[in-house]
């Protein structure tokens, strides 16, 4: 009965896939770009009201390293639908994708040019998804409406998120076991000034803070001695604080941070709601060793970091340390 099932979907999606390329989605798509061309893509699709009907998290165990996701029938279903892409589609290669409980990512290589559209490709998935939910007397809408993709130009960008779906599991689970770690607060008091914050905000309450400032004018040598003079401070217990703008306070945050210390990081651009670190500082935050704050509210534009926003920015980390 369900390979029936799965054989009347497949015949679906074949003849209904061109009422989606009459009409591609453009909504988030970018300006200008070529969604025939030969691209890789990374691709997120999300489950509506993120609802938690395509898994379950699992912390780790014996078979699992890590915290994994645990599929529900419709999210084996999510999988199978995109694993058949390349059936109907053989100039698409899957690279890489994860089943979260109420998303679902998927890196995808468009190897050559065609007359498909990208949207084509991935509404296509979606009904066929739809159609399963349906099946399983899930609610529907199954997804929210369109999705998003990210373009991935280089080699590092593909390496950064090929890991990035790859750990979405254990990044979720540190969430939600460190919380308040990963709350973003809108009003927060910071050296006389209302910041918006992300992270450990206990970090404004320890009795040493120093800032680190290095003028651009230092030599390397210099800046290894500044490096080696701070991280002395910061394994000692205190906290360091810097917007991290020159060469060489760029170099001490960094050795901080991989020194597993404490270190408040200004930043020229505020939170959303949805806002969450990346990379090593991730990490940082679930450990409770960072605190990202910004006098600015949010802006979803690129800011242009100007001398006035740098001094005062550094203004800010002169008034929040209490020791030189």
């Amino acid at each position: 009965m369900n390979d029936n099932r799965d054989e009347q979907r497949r015949q679906w999606w074949k003849r209904n896939e061109g009422k989606y390329q009459k009409k591609p989605s453009m909504n988030r798509r970018k300006a200008g770009h070529d969604y025939y061309g030969h691209y890789v893509y990374m691709i997120t699709v999300v489950v509506a009201s993120r609802r938690n009907v395509l898994g379950t998290l699992r912390s780790p165990d014996e078979s699992h390293s890590m915290a994994w996701v645990s599929a529900t029938a419709l999210g084996e279903a999510v999988k199978r639908y995109w694993h058949e892409i390349p059936l109907h589609h053989p100039h698409v290669k899957l690279l890489r994708s994860q089943l979260m409980p109420d998303h679902f990512h998927g890196i995808i290589h468009v190897t050559k040019k065609t007359e498909v559209h990208l949207s084509t490709i991935i509404s296509s998935f979606k009904k066929a998804c739809h159609f399963a939910a349906q099946e399983m007397n899930i609610p529907l809408p199954l997804w929210e409406k369109d999705y998003n993709d990210l373009i991935l130009t280089s080699r590092d960008q593909l390496s950064n998120m090929m890991n990035y779906v790859h750990d979405n599991p254990r990044r979720l689970w540190e969430k939600r076991n460190h919380s308040d770690f990963f709350k973003v607060r809108k009003t927060v008091e910071a050296g006389g000034e209302q910041v918006e914050a992300l992270g450990n905000v206990f970090l404004l309450d320890f009795p040493l803070i120093a800032a680190v400032q290095c003028s651009r004018k230092l030599t390397e040598e210099q800046i290894q001695e500044r490096v080696e003079h701070f991280l002395a401070m910061a394994r000692r217990g205190v906290v360091l604080v810097s917007p991290a703008i020159s060469p060489g306070e760029k170099e001490v945050m960094k050795a901080a941070q991989a020194a597993h210390c404490k270190v408040i990081k200004i930043v020229d651009n505020g939170f959303t709601s949805l806002s969450k670190p990346s990379g090593e500082d991730f990490d940082a935050c679930a450990r409770g060793d960072l605190l990202l704050i910004s006098p600015f509210k949010h802006q979803n534009r690129n800011t242009c970091l100007t001398q006035q926003i740098c001094y005062h920015l550094n203004a800010l980390a002169a008034a929040i340390a209490t020791t030189e």
